[in-house]
């Protein structure tokens, strides 16, 4: 589960760093653009979270830091503009995800009284 979690995170993140890098015209375009970033990195914080379930901060400071990054280096492209109010989007729905496999393997993981 583990190895197929991080092979998914992987090409997400190769998937994300295409979208956010390449010229407009390539990027994959399915709906609503904030809609967009927000399900790609949601699905990268689940991902993430599922590959390092034992380091959740760490998982939550690299979504964090993908979209700042990703954002940053499109002020590099003439054609692209990086804004802060992306930014947020991407990684406030990257932590939506982390945090919602961090608290359903909470939720999941049997209780000490259980195994009693």
């Amino acid at each position: 589960m583990i190895l197929l979690s991080r092979l998914v995170s992987i090409f997400l993140l190769a998937l994300i760093v295409f979208a956010t890098l390449s010229p407009i015209g390539l990027r994959p375009h399915l709906g609503d653009a904030n809609l967009e970033r927000a399900l790609a990195y949601l699905l990268l914080g689940v991902a993430l979270a599922l590959s390092f379930p034992r380091h959740t901060v760490r998982t939550a400071f690299l979504v964090v830091g993908i979209a700042a990054v990703l954002e940053m280096l499109q002020l590099i492209d003439p054609g692209r503009h990086g804004r802060v109010e992306d930014m947020i989007i991407k990684a406030a729905a990257g932590l939506v995800g982390v945090a919602v496999i961090t608290l359903a393997g909470k939720l999941l993981r049997p209780s000490p009284s259980e195994n009693q």
